[in-house]
C-alpha cells in the first residue's frame, strides 16, 4: 500500500521482492490503485511461475452477501486473476462486524460460494480490534488465517496468536516496521539499547523466532527499503544470548524510567465511561518516556477520534475524573493524571489512517 508512486515503480518493487525470495504479495481493495497496479504487473508477466508466490487481497466486511459477491468479482478483475490464494476480510473490528460475520444472510455466504467455485483457496481476516473481539472471530472456526498487530512493543494480542496456533491458522503480522514503532526512523536512545542490531532488526528477530508466526509484512515503498531486512530475513532460529540481552536492556530501561508510573498493560482499567483507550494511551506514554519514541507516540496518539473503528478510543483529555478505573488498577496508578500528561506530550494535528474508509 506504500509503493504507489506509479505503476512502473510498483512493478520494479514486486519484481525485486520476488527475486529476493519473498513469496507473498498482499494488497487490498482499499489501498488506492494497488490491486490495479498488481494486475498490470501480472499481465506484463513475471520471470517466476505463478505457483511460486501467493497473492492475498482484503475486502471490507459487508452487511449483505450481494455486496461481497460484487467486491470479490471486482477485485479478481482488477488483479487479472482467475483465483486468489487468500482472501482476508479487511477489518473485523467491532461487534457489528461479528454480527455480519455470523448472519445467515451475511457476507460469508458469498465468500464460501466463491471458495467452492474455485475463486478463493483460503479465507482469513485482518483485525485492529480489541482482544476479546479477535478471540471471538477466531472461535467462529470460519477462517484459515489471521492478520493482526503483534510486535515487541505491543504484545497484547499474544493470547490470540496462541489460539490461532491451536486452530491451525496462519498468523500474518501487520506492519512490523511502521505500526511496530516507526522503526525505520528510530530515536538514538532506542538505537543504543538495541546494539549491535538496529531496532528494526531486533523487532524482526523477535517475530521470526516465534514459530507460531507464519508471515511478516514488509511494505517496501522503494527499492532501497529491501536493504534493511537483508541481515535478518532468513534467521528464524531462537533468539541468541546476545539478542536476549537486548530484550533485557529494553525491559530494564522501561522499569527504571517509568518507576511507579509504569502501566503494565493489564487492561483491567477498561471499560472507561468516556471511552478513552486507557491502556493504549499509557502504552504510548511508556514508549515515549522509556525509549524517546515521541514521534511514534504522536503519530499514533493523533489518530484517536480520527480513524473510526480502525483505531478506537478517545484522547486522554476526555477524562472527567470519575475514578471508575482507579480501584481496578493493580499498579495503583494515578490514571487521570497520567492521561492528561500523555495528552500534553503527544497531542497535535489530527491524523487519519493512510487509507481511510
Amino acid at each position: 500500500m506504500r509503493c504507489l508512486a506509479s505503476s512502473s515503480e510498483f512493478q520494479h518493487i514486486v519484481r525485486k521482492a520476488l527475486s529476493l525470495g519473498i513469496n507473498h504479495i498482499e494488497t487490498a481493495r482499499g489501498y488506492g490503485k494497488s490491486e490495479e497496479y498488481l494486475g498490470q504487473t501480472l499481465t506484463l508477466g513475471l520471470p517466476f511461475p505463478r505457483d511460486r508466490f501467493y497473492i492475498t487481497t482484503k475486502l471490507p466486511p459487508t452487511p449483505d452477501e450481494e455486496t461481497m459477491r460484487s467486491q470479490i468479482d471486482e477485485s479478481l478483475e482488477r488483479l487479472k486473476l482467475d483465483y486468489l490464494d487468500c482472501l482476508a476480510i479487511h477489518g473485523i473490528n467491532t461487534r457489528k462486524h461479528l454480527a455480519w460475520l455470523q448472519s445467515d444472510r451475511g457476507f460469508m455466504k458469498a465468500v464460501e460460494e466463491a471458495k467452492k467455485a474455485g475463486k478463493i483457496r483460503y479465507i482469513g481476516f485482518s483485525t485492529h480490534a480489541p482482544l476479546d473481539i479477535i478471540v471471538a472471530a477466531i472461535e467462529t472456526n470460519l477462517f484459515d488465517f489471521i492478520n493482526l498487530h503483534y510486535y515487541y512493543f505491543f504484545q497484547q494480542n499474544k493470547p490470540a496468536i496462541a489460539l490461532a496456533q491451536k486452530k491451525d491458522m496462519g498468523v500474518f503480522i501487520i506492519s512490523p516496521v511502521d505500526k511496530g514503532g516507526q522503526l525505520y526512523v528510530p530515536p538514538d536512545t532506542l538505537k543504543e539499547l538495541c546494539q549491535p542490531l538496529s531496532p528494526l532488526e531486533f523487532n524482526y528477530r523477535f517475530l521470526l523466532s516465534d514459530r507460531r508466526i507464519t508471515t511478516l509484512s514488509f511494505g517496501a515503498a522503494k527499492l532501497e527499503d529491501f536493504q534493511s531486512i537483508g541481515n535478518v530475513c532468513d534467521r528464524d532460529e531462537d533468539l541468541t544470548p546476545e539478542e536476549n540481552k537486548i530484550r533485557d536492556r529494553l525491559e530494564n530501561r522501561l522499569r527504571e524510567t517509568l518507576g511507579t508510573d509504569l502501566c503494565s498493560q493489564c487492561h483491567l482499567c477498561l471499560p472507561c465511561p468516556e471511552k478513552i483507550n486507557i491502556p493504549e494511551v499509557l502504552r504510548l506514554r511508556n514508549l515515549t518516556l522509556a525509549y524517546e519514541m515521541k514521534s511514534f507516540g504522536e503519530y499514533r496518539y493523533q489518530m484517536f477520534e480520527n480513524a473510526g473503528h480502525w483505531f478506537p478510543g478517545r484522547k486522554g483529555d476526555r477524562c472527567t475524573d470519575c475514578g471508575d478505573c482507579l480501584p481496578r488498577c493493580p499498579e495503583k496508578l494515578d490514571i487521570p493524571k497520567l492521561l492528561r500528561d500523555t495528552h500534553n506530550r503527544l497531542n497535535g494535528k489530527p491524523r487519519r489512517r493512510l487509507w481511510s474508509s
